[in-house]
């Protein structure tokens, strides 16, 4: 059968509130501002006390940001994160210390309209390069029939992002492009090593082509086109491939799906052959695995690769998203 590519509405399934992981601990302050709040690799200089190193000082918002930097960056620049990994970065409320840390360093990257407290974070800071990288591709809105919702999202993130989608980064074409912009915005910060970060991005842009050319080619042939998922973070991906995504949206993930939801579907697994539900590893897998048991239906991962954890299934952007690629033709029947 003929399948439309609509996703539906964004609406991000938080953790419950009363499970919600300590933003920072003393301890984590303490070791924070001696590594410089998050400090994510070997190229970053880890003996700095704060974001003034003898490096190109980058903050980052959360993981897609912060690698897009490294990539680039190398070892000219020192990283930092907002969010620690396997934080939820849609709850992140930065600290007052987080808060000087921005201050202090020589740019910032982040992703406008995704953290509403880095957004305002970020707009009342002295940092004369500010990277928004939903300015260097195109954001649409996924599922925007629905406008109660797209509005309820737009309000949560304080009308930044006009109720689009955020989760460019899931598209490797939408990346790279976000790439270029990040490298030519390093360039003219930091002249003395634009020919570097030249290289870097155009190294990354060739990565991301190759990641498509595999997600293209893998998902060309499949017996389904369409995937259920927890949250509703694959709308670029789906549309880029040809997919449609199902998302059981709107409910905590520690509550039940609505019987009338379920019900939906469910005819809907079985009209179009539906073999899984996937959830992700930043939020509970209990909807999920409540759907999957009701619909007689699967459970696997597809990672929104909002942090990278111990649980990750893979060390980096392209791994865990190749390990997505492999779900998905699992799920989708690939031939």
């Amino acid at each position: 059968m003929t399948v439309m590519n609509v996703v539906r509405p964004h609406r991000r399934q938080r953790p419950h509130r009363r499970h919600r992981r300590p933003l920072i601990s003393g301890a984590a302050v303490a070791a924070a501002t001696a590594l410089g709040l998050g400090t994510l690799t070997a190229c970053s200089d880890t003996s700095a006390t704060s974001g003034n190193t003898d490096k190109f000082d980058v903050v980052t918002s959360f993981y897609p940001m912060a690698y897009l930097a490294e990539q680039i960056g190398g070892k000219y620049v020192h990283v930092t994160t907002l969010t620690e990994p396997g934080q939820e970065p849609h709850d992140l409320e930065i600290s007052a210390r987080q808060t000087a840390q921005l201050q202090e360093s020589d740019a910032v990257l982040y992703l406008k309209g995704l953290q509403p407290s880095v957004d305002d974070a970020v707009a009342q800071s002295p940092v004369k390069t500010k990277i928004d990288a939903a300015t260097l591709t195109s954001l649409e809105k996924h599922g925007n029939e629905v406008g109660g919702h797209a509005a309820e999202h737009d309000h949560e993130h304080g009308g930044e992002a006009g109720g689009k989608d955020p989760h460019i980064w899931l598209d490797p074409v939408r990346y790279a492009e976000v790439a270029k912009g990040v490298g030519a915005a390093f360039a003219k910060a930091d002249p003395d090593h634009a020919d570097t970060y030249k290289t870097n991005t155009e190294a990354l842009v060739e990565k991301l082509g190759a990641l498509d050319s595999q997600y293209r080619s893998g998902l060309k042939n499949t017996r389904t086109r369409v995937f259920i998922t927890t949250h509703s973070a694959f709308g670029y991906l789906a549309e880029r491939y040809g997919l449609t995504e199902e998302a059981i949206a709107g409910l905590d993930p520690e509550s039940e799906p609505s019987a009338a939801r379920v019900k939906d579907l469910e005819k809907m697994a079985k009209a179009d052959g539906v073999s899984t539900v996937f959830y992700e590893t930043l939020v509970s897998d209990r909807t999920a695995k409540t759907l999957a048991k009701d619909s007689n239906l699967k459970t696997d991962v597809l990672d929104p690769i909002e942090g990278i954890t111990s649980r990750s299934r893979g060390d980096d952007y392209i791994q865990v998203m190749e390990a997505n690629l492999k779900a998905l033709q699992t799920a989708l029947g690939a031939r």
